[in-house]
C-alpha cells in the first residue's frame, strides 16, 4: 500500500488518520498542507474520485477569510493556489481516495 495523507498538523481528523495507520503499522506519507499543497496531477487524480464541491471546505476559516461565499471563483484554481481550502484529511491509496476520517473504508484497503 502507498498511503498519502494530505492534512494539517492542527486538524484533529488528520491526526486521527495518522494514528489509525500508525497503530496498524501501515506506512504512510503525510503531506502538510500548510507547507505544500496538492500538485495539479495529484488534484486531477483526487477529483476523478471526489468532486471539487466535496473537496472545498466551505465551513473553514480560509474560505471565510477569502470571502469566497460572495465572489465567483474557479474552485480548482483556488484549491491549487490556497491548499488550506481543502477539507481534511484527504487520504489516497493509489486510485482510491477518501475525504475526512473514514476508518471503515480504510479497513477495507488492508
Amino acid at each position: 500500500m502507498n498511503i498519502q495523507i494530505f492534512g494539517t498538523k492542527k486538524c484533529q481528523d488528520s491526526r486521527k488518520a495518522e494514528r489509525y495507520f500508525k497503530e496498524r503499522n501501515i506506512s504512510y506519507h503525510f503531506v502538510d498542507l500548510t507547507v505544500r499543497g496538492l500538485s495539479k496531477g495529484e488534484l486531477d487524480k483526487v477529483k476523478s474520485v471526489v468532486s471539487l464541491e466535496n473537496l472545498i471546505d466551505t465551513a473553514g476559516k480560509e474560505y471565510a477569510k477569502r470571502n469566497l461565499k460572495y465572489i465567483v471563483h474557479d474552485k480548482e484554481e483556488m484549491l491549487l493556489a490556497h491548499p488550506l481550502l481543502f477539507k481534511t484529511p484527504i487520504v489516497r491509496n493509489g486510485s482510491k481516495v477518501t475525504v475526512g476520517y473514514c476508518h471503515e473504508v480504510w479497513h477495507g484497503w488492508s
